[in-house]
């Protein structure tokens, strides 16, 4: 089986390449869980021997399933390629032109040492990378040196609580949004759901490195009855779904998986001290269908592929964007017959600490998630309510400085139609082009009611404007629409006053004659045109 890179992917290793060739030597690049980047950092490193001058390539990882995964990738590029694991027991370096090794094994000198003539270094998982053991490494095969080792880093979100990443990366050089892989359909959309449990009083548990504890985060859970909460919205939300719950503890993930059992869904916890072969038979028997969901004390956010899986039950509440990502991205992945993942978040009745959310999941400013809308729908309602108080803001710009400016009296109604009252009988009115910031030249009279000029057309506000102005001028005298008529400054007349007690108008103290005049107008078209342009 072979990889094709997708356009992105191939994207990524070229910002990678110029980024090197413009003297930044220690570059990353963020994409998505789902997007691939074993596969980027596979094509990159068979890309990038030849130019290497002899020397190899080493790729970097500090999980089992990671290192493993990335092997099979190589190979999958290039079965001719000489992929050598380094981890524990395993020494294969020899004669390998890519050396897949454990951060952990090479943290041991000896074992570094052993390994030489690296020309390229790929770090998977990079956002580890401010740890000692790590820096230990790269320093050690010249990440720093100006003529050392290239360096790529890889990961889906740039984030680590306790710092130190801007001290190992010079530049983020490419970045994918997860927004863009779902349009792309390259990712599932999802959708979120708060399992709100009453009980669960998260304002007593303390914050450490930047995040829930999770002991104690861990104890709430089981205090508040959430795990069987957990299970109840489970059934009643995914009980058709496959589905991966991250909880705080060992505990937390047992139990999980008791409360879902008992409530009719075959569920098994996996954690991180389980035996490895107890744990890949149990992953084994998930992907089978034979276990429909999988508890999980933090194993599985990073190197778990499985891509049927539809459902995410976020019962470790986290202040980490990063770790929030994680967790979610598990459900991504798109299979046949999956229309889009599920999210459910555990929450607690009230909270003083800042959690992450679904709008986490992208950098773009999206606003508020909804129940039952999707992250894509939510940023496309976001994009268009924006792209809408935009062009509202330049068009209320445009309209005051037009008609603002104009010695025409305009007056607008309550729902924003402009216009012009010629007389008791006839108005003249602006009134939008669909779709458009163009608008078309009406005239209301009482014996016609709506019509339009010979030449419809629609036409700029300046031009619209102009137009209706000149006919206003022809048809009424020029006291009655001049807003700077001597008649207006002066005090209303006892006939507008009584009209106005008549109709409920009411008449500011001190309002002049053309105010009132306005006022009386604007009632009367109002009542006309809004009624008649609604039903059109």
């Amino acid at each position: 089986m072979s990889f094709t890179p997708r356009p992105y992917q191939l994207e990524a290793i070229e910002a990678l390449r110029k980024g090197w060739a413009d003297g930044r030597n220690r570059l990353a690049v963020v994409l998505p869980t789902g997007a691939g980047k074993t596969v980027v950092f596979s094509h990159l490193a068979h890309q990038m021997l030849d130019s290497l001058g002899g020397r190899r390539v080493l790729v970097i990882a500090h999980r089992e399933e990671l290192i493993e995964q990335a092997a099979s990738k190589l190979l999958a590029v290039d079965p001719m390629l000489r992929v050598g694991i380094v981890k524990a027991e395993r020494d294969n370096h020899h004669d390998a032109d890519v050396i897949v090794a454990s951060v952990q094994t090479l943290a041991v000198q000896r074992r570094r040492e052993a390994i030489r003539d690296i020309g390229l270094i790929i770090v998977d998982e990079c956002h580890h990378a401010a740890a000692r053991s790590y820096m230990e490494v790269l320093r050690h095969f010249g990440a720093w040196d100006p003529d050392g080792a290239k360096v790529a880093g890889f990961t889906a979100t740039m984030t680590r609580t306790d710092g130190g990443l801007a001290e190992v990366w010079d530049d983020v050089v490419f970045r994918l949004d997860i927004l863009d892989m779902i349009g792309d359909g390259y990712l599932c959309d999802v959708r979120g759901k708060s399992i709100t449990v009453d009980t669960l009083d998260l304002n007593k548990v303390k914050t450490r490195g930047g995040d829930l504890v999770e002991g104690q985060l861990g104890k709430a859970l089981e205090d508040s009855g959430a795990l069987d909460a957990i299970a109840a919205a489970y059934r009643e939300h995914a009980a058709d779904r496959p589905g991966v719950v991250f909880t705080p503890t060992v505990a937390t993930a047992q139990q999980a998986a008791a409360a879902l059992t008992a409530a009719g869904i075959t569920a098994a916890p996996v954690w991180g001290d389980m035996g490895r072969d107890e744990r890949r038979a149990t992953l084994a028997r998930y992907e089978a269908g034979d276990v429909q969901v999988l508890t999980n004390c933090m194993v599985l956010t990073e190197g778990f592929d499985a891509p049927h899986t539809s459902c995410i039950v976020v019962a470790r509440p986290t202040k980490s964007p990063g770790l929030y990502v994680q967790m979610v991205g598990r459900g991504l992945r798109p299979a046949p017959g999956k229309r889009d993942a599920l999210l459910l978040d555990v929450m607690g009745a009230a909270s003083r600490h800042k959690l992450a959310s679904m709008v986490d999941l992208t950098e773009r400013e999206i606003g508020e998630t909804s129940e039952g809308k999707s992250l894509r729908q939510v940023a496309e309602e976001h994009a268009a309510s924006e792209k809408r108080r935009t062009l509202v803001a330049q068009v209320t710009a445009e309209e005051i400085n037009l008609f603002g400016g104009s010695s025409i009296c305009w007056l607008r109604t309550p729902a924003g139609t402009w216009f012009i009252r010629v007389s008791n009988a006839m108005t003249l009115f602006l009134q939008r082009d669909a779709g458009t910031r163009l608008y078309r030249m009406r005239r209301w009279t009482a014996d016609g009611g709506v019509q339009a000029p010979r030449e419809d057309t629609a036409r700029p506000l300046g031009d619209a404007l102009a137009w209706l102005e000149q006919q206003a001028r022809v048809l009424a005298p020029g006291a009655f629409v001049d807003r700077r008529a001597r008649w207006r400054a002066g005090k209303p007349s006892p006939k507008q006053l009584g009209l106005c007690r008549r109709r409920g108008i009411t008449v500011p103290r001190q309002a002049t004659a053309g105010e009132v005049a306005d006022l009386i107008d604007t009632e009367h078209v109002t009542s006309v045109l809004d009624s008649l342009l609604t039903a059109a």
